[in-house]
């Protein structure tokens, strides 16, 4: 059995969910100088997903700690901007994410995990994966459909085989997206796209695994073990093999269950500054694992996307309202011309109508809407409320 070591420091729920906040970028002043690209740094994983409404989840995380940033400068901080290398590539992380390009080296370890595996959900036909990177070096950068098509049919499971195979690739590490167009990833090779400096598998897992637990205690500020292991989705005896070494340090959480350990950084100065009020992507690193979400702020979160529809509660894609610190609300948001609608709204009280009212201006001008109409709120006392709010913020 394992002998943990004592906490360094004691911490009660509202300080620790304080430095979670800062640790997130929602605490302080936001860093505007190193813009998205820094965001994706701090965070070292953004993630990826098919659904827009307001937009799609990797803009809505900046937007969500800068404000209105422009979407053109998202995705220009994101892939390959014409000569100039990728600065961040795709890969499987908490799930589909952006990740930092200097980060490359450190997922070899699932690069080789990947490589090793004997098969993988798809059937790959013969020929395939050295076909694709036969086009791909000859050709260039490509999409799926660029490469003999995406689906042998029109169900979004059945990928043709150059898709398989392009997908294995990148899996294997020797292909990589370098763009999106319509949302189509664009694939090149590894050797063509990478920098030299950073295209290799040199580090051993014991160094990749470290690496990676310590930028996850970085960016939670503080966390358990299973916070550790679910940001980049290690497995629990993955961060109990370095986690003595990643430079984290243990502490305890008033009301936390389990040990927890902080990043020192976080520790070194306590957290001041202004809170953000925002809508939340519900892919957003702050609120994607429900069991944190709720153990820090008391507020239970489901994607309701996949759920049929006589049985959602808060609406397709209830989206987290952030403010003061807390979590007091959620906006299931949709768009008609330049009208933000808010389809379903669910308040904690009144005092979260002014914050929900602003988060929602707030959004509605960044998507170039100008008007905000509320269809139903879950507590009818507070529909007054909320539209005298909104008609005066949007004056």
């Amino acid at each position: 059995m394992t002998t943990l070591p004592r906490p360094s420091t004691d911490f009660s729920a509202a300080e620790a969910r304080r430095i979670v906040l800062r640790a997130q970028g929602f605490l302080g002043a936001p860093d505007r100088r190193s813009g998205v690209r820094g965001v994706l740094r701090h965070l070292g994983a953004v993630q990826l997903d098919t659904i827009s409404v307001l937009a799609r989840s990797h803009e809505l995380i900046p937007y969500a700690r800068l404000g209105a940033v422009g979407r053109a400068a998202v995705e220009d901080a994101y892939w390959k901007s014409g000569a100039e290398p990728p600065r961040a590539f795709e890969y499987w992380s908490h799930a589909a994410c952006l990740l930092p390009i200097e980060e490359w080296p450190h997922f070899a370890f699932r690069r080789r995990a990947y490589r090793s595996r004997p098969h993988w959900n798809h059937e790959l036909p013969e020929g395939a994966y050295d076909q694709v990177v036969k086009q791909l070096r000859t050709q260039g950068p490509l999409t799926a459909t660029d490469l003999g098509g995406a689906k042998r049919t029109s169900e979004w499971w059945d990928w043709s085989g150059a898709k398989v195979a392009v997908e294995r690739a990148l899996m294997h590490g020797e292909v990589v997206c370098v763009e999106r167009r319509g949302w189509k990833r664009v694939y090149d090779l590894a050797e063509r796209a990478i920098p030299k400096s950073l295209l290799h598998d040199e580090l051993d897992d014991a160094e990749c695994l470290r690496r990676l637990v310590r930028l996850a205690g970085r960016a939670l500020g503080v966390g358990t073990r299973a916070d550790l292991a679910d940001y980049h989705r290690l497995k629990g005896e993955q961060v109990d093999a370095v986690i003595a070494d990643s430079g984290l340090v243990p502490v305890s959480v008033e009301g936390w269950s389990k040990p927890a350990w902080a990043d020192p950084e976080a520790l070194a100065t306590p957290p001041r500054g202004r809170h953000r009020t925002t809508l939340l992507s519900p892919f957003d690193s702050l609120v994607w694992e429900r069991a944190r979400t709720e153990r820090i702020f008391g507020f239970t979160h489901r994607l309701e996307a996949y759920v049929p529809k006589q049985k959602r509660v808060h609406g397709y894609f209830a989206m987290p309202v952030l403010a003061g610190g807390r979590l007091v609300g959620r906006v299931d948001p949709a768009r008609e011309g330049r009208t933000l609608v808010a389809k379903q709204i669910t308040l904690d009280g009144p005092p979260a109508v002014p914050a929900v009212a602003q988060a929602l201006v707030e959004a509605a001008g960044w998507v170039d809407c100008t008007d905000v109409r509320v269809e139903r709120v879950d507590a009818p006392e507070l529909r007054g409320p909320l539209t005298a709010e909104l008609s005066r913020a949007l004056a």
